[in-house]
């Protein structure tokens, strides 16, 4: 285990320093707004090392002395009340028997007294705030906090035996003894600046073994680490250890209710607006006579029911049916348009009629007149030339039609023309005799 434990402590230090020079920040919200909160420290300590422990056990010195220690941490806050902290801990620890025991036994033991040279002390500690001293403040001053954790203790122990007269030597062989260690201990923090708090602590580490003071008894060691210190906080905004989330939850608890308040205070006024704006919509479309139109804009209000009105609330007047004669096309009619159109001819690629189809266009323009006919005129051609070209000029000789029907005196309202260009041939267009089939303007009476 005293192995294992030696191989993860570095790694976990390398590990906390790495991510520390990086000061990482989280963020609060309070209200609207967003405070950023600091979560890296460190801490610089110095204090008195005993070699023994009010939680019990024995000790193997009936004079125990103080001596200077010193320690630094690097520690990383996770929430308001927790945090993980890296401790290192150097110093020195010592004990003699010149004095009894407290229950006046006189010591026996060969050695006569030790000095331990603390090398080196690490360890990675749970820290748990116990309280804030006043939870409705949103950043306290003042903090109570447990600790507890492992870690590996290096030493190296000198002890006297009297009837050396004081002289020390070498334990172990002046070799360097590692034990693993269990802290456990107390504090209190103080805020005295943003960015500084003063740290007042007391460790007690248990030893997993028997050999700090140099005196073999089969019963673990212990020492204590009383100090005081100051830990500066890593980064930008507050420290997330000072935060209180308690608070500020009690302030969101308040700014909600009143918030709610406030709605409500609108809701009810947007309510009593909703009622007046219904009462004036209802007499803007009241509707008395029951004729569809509302009684500020009826100018003729009282029609009885059933009447047809218009938009002002009048009565309506229905116009006269108009009768449409029916339109009868005879045998005779349809063979008048087709001898025009068996007659009708153009110069090559014109819309110029020639003169011996002026005969039967005379006789279509007299049906026009006389019966009242409708008549549509479609123009085509095959596919000499263009598309555009074609196009055009079935158009033109469609319109050429229709002018000269007009010019006889055919009304032109009722004459309609339209161009297809090559699009519907009725004839092939390879032969001369196709393409002459194609060629043409269509008479259709309506």
């Amino acid at each position: 285990m005293k192995q294992n434990l030696l191989k993860c402590l570095p790694f976990a230090a390398a590990m906390l320093i790495a991510v520390t020079t990086q000061a990482q920040e989280t963020t609060m919200t309070t209200g609207s707004a967003t405070m950023p909160l600091t979560s890296w420290s460190i801490g610089l300590n110095a204090g008195v090392l005993t070699p023994i422990s009010p939680l019990g056990g024995k000790n193997d010195f009936s004079n125990w002395k103080t001596n200077l220690g010193y320690g630094l941490y690097i520690k990383k806050q996770f929430t308001p009340y927790f945090s993980l902290r890296l401790d290192g801990v150097r110093g020195k620890l010592s004990g003699d028997n010149s004095k009894p025991y407290d229950s006046g036994i006189t010591p026996s033991s060969p050695v006569n007294a030790f000095e331990t040279d603390l090398t080196y002390s690490g360890s990675l500690n749970a820290v748990v705030n116990l309280f804030n001293i006043d939870m409705f403040n949103k950043e306290n001053s003042v903090q109570l906090y447990a600790s507890a954790g492992a870690g590996l203790a290096g030493y190296k122990v000198t002890t006297s035996a009297a009837a050396t007269g004081g002289t020390f030597s070498d334990y172990a062989g002046g070799k360097t003894i590692s034990e693993l260690i269990i802290p456990v201990g107390l504090g209190a923090k103080f805020k005295i600046a943003e960015k500084v708090n003063l740290d007042l602590g007391w460790t007690v580490n248990f030893v997993d073994g028997d050999n700090l003071d140099g005196v073999y008894t089969q019963t673990n060691d212990r020492y204590s680490y009383g100090y005081a210190g100051l830990e500066f906080a890593l980064g930008a905004g507050k420290q997330k250890a000072w935060h209180n989330p308690v608070a500020l939850t009690y302030d969101e608890a308040l700014a909600a209710k009143r918030t709610a308040e406030g709605l409500k205070g609108d809701l009810d006024a947007q309510r009593a607006e909703n009622a007046r704006l219904r009462s004036d919509l209802n007499d803007l479309l009241k509707d008395t006579d029951g004729d569809g139109v509302a009684d500020k804009l009826d100018k003729c209000p009282g029609t009885s029911a059933g009447t047809v009105v218009d938009g002002a609330g009048c009565p309506l007047k229905v116009p006269a049916q108009i009768v449409t004669e029916k339109v009868i096309i005879t045998e005779a009619d349809r063979k008048v348009v087709a001898d025009a159109i068996k007659n009708l001819e153009f110069d090559l690629g014109k819309a110029t009629i020639r003169s011996k189809s002026y005969p039967t266009l005379n006789r279509v323009s007299a049906l026009l007149m006389e019966k009242n006919f409708s008549l549509k005129l479609a123009g085509h051609t095959d596919n000499t030339g263009s598309d555009a070209l074609n196009m055009r000029l079935s158009k033109d000789r469609a319109e050429s039609v229709r002018s000269y029907l007009v010019s006889q005196g055919a009304n032109a309202s009722r004459i309609e023309a339209t161009g297809y260009g090559e699009g519907q041939p009725i004839a092939t267009n390879k032969t001369a005799a196709g393409r002459q089939e194609n060629r043409r303007v269509v008479f259709t009476l309506f």
